[in-house]
């Protein structure tokens, strides 16, 4: 299958115009250097700094000796200031590191971690140097690390995880080629080195690979040379679990080209890699030169969109401009906001002093920031300029916009981070450092900056940051063959002739830290079998016999982990954003296949490491497939604990379940004793589960509404769990069985068509309960709505359903809302897919599935879908449940 409009391919790079004031300033042409993103200080903007490496090659055609040798190996330290783009030498106080070159560096908040490296006098120590440079104070520090630590080494990587874990991978003592991997946690004095053994599939032996880190804590390390010299293609991801154990995963796709000597580096959840040798040294060429591993999707990307094999040769594209400014090796890569750079390398036997630039995709490329603004306003006077003999940057061309163009800079950096599909965290350079660091002592601490910016981060989003709809929602065209299947589009929510078009903006300005939650960590074994039998989001298919392939032991099992864990999280969980919202899924398993495969999916070759999922309940009954729907979202949460969250709906309940589908299908799949035991644990299971979700203190997630009787948060919070449905009180009623009115001029509380002592409730309670919590929006699910979404009370509450054509009848749309870390709401829709092309007699499967949706419609009518005129039915009957 080809490439989804949402894989965006490589960018392609330019070269850059910068200045500086005298020639001493310019770093000049050199290689083996590094080049690290700063984040922002009070007085300072973004800055890139550029460190050691060879200034000098000896040898070449003019030589006797076969090869070159690098020479002129420097410590200079040279600043890019990403605002000005002028580049400044400095002179930092303190005793610098020796000279030297294929080192590493990471930084950590505004200082910048330099380790390893080789020099004129052999392997440099493998001390930590720290440059500070905060207050515009530059003085260099020697960390005092205690016990045994990695060792000389050279062609190594190293980067901090996570906002708090240096990591250094791989490289070469001069006797070997090591595999080896340390961590050293900059928030714990005294440091101390830890040699850590990861589970999982390890990578081989390598020396100049590279690494970066994700802003979510993946530490991803590419490419390399093995023992024999050979290139390496492969790619791994190591990630620290809750427990503190690290696990390496082999990333999946196919890389256009093996390559060492390489650079890449993060931007959102997309790796962007450039450049590399091969065996001999022969460079990377053609279209392999520059390519993207988009780790949300799994895949390989070069700038023609998705990579199936490797692409050695240069093909068709030799006389690319563009892939020429590529063909090089030894470079270094840094990236701030959207933007990709690059600076010198060697190109055969020729140093490069080039600067080149790229952005990271059509969506992000029209992001307003005053980086992006600097770079492309006239040049700034200064004495001296960056005249390569290439050609100069000149702007990309505006790529179509997704939003207002009337948006202010910071409406339009969540705009485009909402919109890419991918959820993602702004990189650190961005998010993490603000607060001026003011280190007055000598000995220099790498925890005290680290752990404000990893404070930061936690908090999840600007404090500042209201809670906004995007005006446009993420749409799957409802074509399912030809030439339009598949396809994404963004659409106003205007288009939405169901939707509620009456949004208006929030202010509540006020926002609070949210609670550290500890859970039990799982066992292993039963929920990774069926992690692996059920999350296919591309291929699965409905068993033909209908047999479950779980016995009630492994049920028990399964329920037992889980409750564990449930046990011991709040009634009113405390969730951050980025959050991945779902509704009512009523045992429609392959609407939720649908949804993991067009949005991401929770597994670590998906979105999970950089988004936590959010389900609202009513994961049973009337669809077909409960018993998938269920044991995966159990399986899951046992998986991923603290990223995973389930709470509970109406249907959750035995005696709602026994009339609605799922017991009869307990006992049709897994036989009348099995099936009825399961059906008993499951309920049990079900007693446990949260009542509510907090996100950013400022959203409040339930499966109903706030009813009559719901005036705090805190009320919800003082249910005691396990409770059952019959021994609940009005609060649990209201919470799992509540509606909004019919539109907003119905105010007040009125009956709900559902059942005796029900009510819904109208927009004046929704505005009085989200000011009296200081919220800012309700989004809730338990009603079918036509296009998966409804606002409601002027846009402060939003009702959420994620079954499409909910019981096979009413035609809708399935949605989820994703929360962007500036908490940007936008909506992603699936549509019904159309009916078979074969007939019910020529699809046993579908007929199957059919028979049981209209027997189970005509013993139980659907609840009629929201805004829609009602059947005049007993008010008193089930048909409203």
């Amino acid at each position: 299958m080809g490439s989804k409009p949402l894989f965006y391919p490589a960018p392609t790079y330019r070269a850059l115009e910068s200045y500086w004031d005298t020639d001493d300033d310019a770093p000049g042409p050199r290689c083996g250097h590094t080049l690290t993103a700063v984040g922002a200080t009070k007085t300072q903007g973004p800055r890139l700094i550029l460190f050691g490496g060879a200034t000098a090659i000896e040898g070449g055609p003019s030589s006797s000796a076969p090869g070159i040798r690098l020479a002129g190996v420097t410590n200079s330290v040279h600043s890019y200031d990403v605002l000005t783009r002028k580049w400044t030498r400095l002179r930092p106080a303190g005793d610098p590191p020796s000279p030297r070159a294929a080192h590493a560096a990471a930084a950590v908040g505004t200082m910048v971690v330099f380790q390893g490296g080789i020099g004129p006098a052999g392997h440099s120590t493998d001390d930590l140097f720290v440059l500070d440079l905060a207050n515009d104070k530059f003085k260099w520090h020697r960390v005092v690390v205690q016990g045994q630590g990695p060792g000389p080494r050279y062609g190594h990587v190293i980067d901090l995880v996570a906002q708090r874990y240096l990591v250094t991978v791989s490289g070469n003592d001069g006797k070997r080629v090591l595999s080896d991997a340390w961590a050293l946690d900059t928030a714990q004095k005294p440091y101390v080195w830890q040699r850590l053994n990861p589970e999982g599939d390890r990578p081989s032996a390598r020396m100049y690979a590279t690494a970066s880190a994700r802003s979510d804590g993946m530490f991803l390390l590419c490419g390399g040379r093995d023992i024999s010299g050979a290139p390496l293609a492969d790619a791994y991801g190591l990630l620290m679990h809750r427990n503190g154990q690290w696990e390496w995963t082999l990333a999946p796709g196919v890389s256009p080209s093996p390559r060492y000597q390489h650079a890449a580096v993060f931007v959102g959840a997309r790796l962007h890699v450039t450049g590399g040798v091969l065996r001999g040294g022969r460079a990377v060429e053609g279209e392999a030169a520059i390519a993207v591993l988009d780790t949300a999707a799994g895949v390989w990307l070069d700038r023609n969109g998705l990579v199936t094999s490797s692409r050695t040769s240069k093909g068709q594209t030799e006389h690319d401009h563009s892939l020429e400014l590529m063909r090089r090796c030894r470079h270094a890569a840094a990236s701030v906001g959207a933007r990709i750079y690059i600076y010198g390398g060697l190109k055969g036997d020729i140093l490069l002093d080039d600067f080149l630039v790229a952005e990271n995709s059509p969506l992000q490329s029209d992001i307003n920031s005053p980086v992006l603004t600097s770079e492309r306003a006239s040049p700034v006077a200064s004495p001296r300029a960056n005249h390569s003999n290439l050609s100069p940057f000149n702007p990309a061309p505006e790529s179509p916009t997704f939003g207002s163009t009337s948006m202010d800079k910071n409406s339009m950096e969540k705009l485009a981070e909402a919109s890419a599909a991918e959820a993602e965290a702004a990189t650190a350079v961005w998010q993490a450092v603000q607060a001026a660091s003011a280190t007055t002592a000598e000995e220099t601490s790498l925890s005290d900056d680290n752990s404000q910016a990893a404070e930061t981060l936690s908090e999840g989003s600007d404090t500042e940051a209201d809670v906004r709809l995007h005006p446009r929602a993420v749409v799957v065209a409802k074509e399912a063959v030809g030439n339009l299947g598949l396809m994404v589009r963004q659409l106003s929510l205007d288009h939405f002739e169901n939707e509620s078009r009456r949004m208006v903006p929030l202010h509540h300005d006020q926002s609070y830290p949210t609670k550290k939650m500890t859970r039990q960590r799982s066992p292993q074994g039963l929920h990774k079998k069926i992690i692996s039998t059920l999350l296919r989001p591309r291929n699965w298919k409905a068993p033909a016999n209908r047999r479950f392939f779980l016995d009630s032991y492994e049920v028990g099992e399964l329920c037992y982990a889980a409750e564990q864990i449930f046990m011991q999280e709040l009634t009113v969980l405390q969730l951050k954003a980025p959050v991945k919202v779902f509704g009512d899924l009523h045992g429609q398993f392959g609407d939720l296949m649908r949804l993991f495969d067009e949005y991401g999916f929770p597994s670590t070759a998906g979105d999970i490491t950089y988004i936590d999922y959010l389900f609202l309940g009513d994961y049973v009954d009337r669809g077909q497939h409960s018993l998938e729907t269920i044991t995966l979202l159990l399986a899951l949460k046992i998986e991923y604990p603290e990223n995973v969250f389930l709470i509970r709906g109406n249907h959750e309940a035995a005696d709602i379940n026994a009339l609605f589908g799922f017991r009869l299908e307990c006992i049709e799949r897994m036989g009348e004793n099995d099936g009825i035991w399961a059906w008993t644990r499951f309920n049990q299971l079900f007693n446990f589960l949260p009542l509510a979700a907090l996100i950013e203190k400022k959203i409040i997630c339930m499966h109903g509404g706030i009813g009559r009787s719901i005036h705090s948060v805190e009320q919800i919070e003082k249910l005691e769990r396990p409770i059952t449905m019959d021994a609940g009180s009005i609060i649990l009623m209201d919470l799992l069985w509540s509606d909004p009115t019919e539109n907003d001029s119905v105010e007040g509380l009125r009956p709900n068509a559902r059942g005796p002592g029900l009510v819904t409730f109208g927009p004046d309670r929704v505005t009085d309960f989200c000011k009296k919590n200081k919220l800012q929006l309700i989004i809730r699910a338990h009603e079918c709505v036509m296009d998966g979404f409804e606002r409601f009370a002027q846009g402060q509450l939003i009702t959420l359903f994620s079954a499409t054509n909910y019981c096979g009848t009413a035609n809708n749309a399935g949605a989820i809302l994703v929360v962007g870390r500036g908490l940007v709401i936008v909506p992603k829709l699936i549509h019904p897919l159309p009916p078979p092309l074969q007939s019910p007699e020529t699809s046993p499967e579908h007929f199957v599935d059919d028979t049981w949706m209209q027997e189970l419609n005509i013993q139980r009518p659907p609840t009629p879908t929201r805004g829609r005129p009602q059947p005049d039915l007993d008010r008193n009957s089930l048909a409203y449940i």
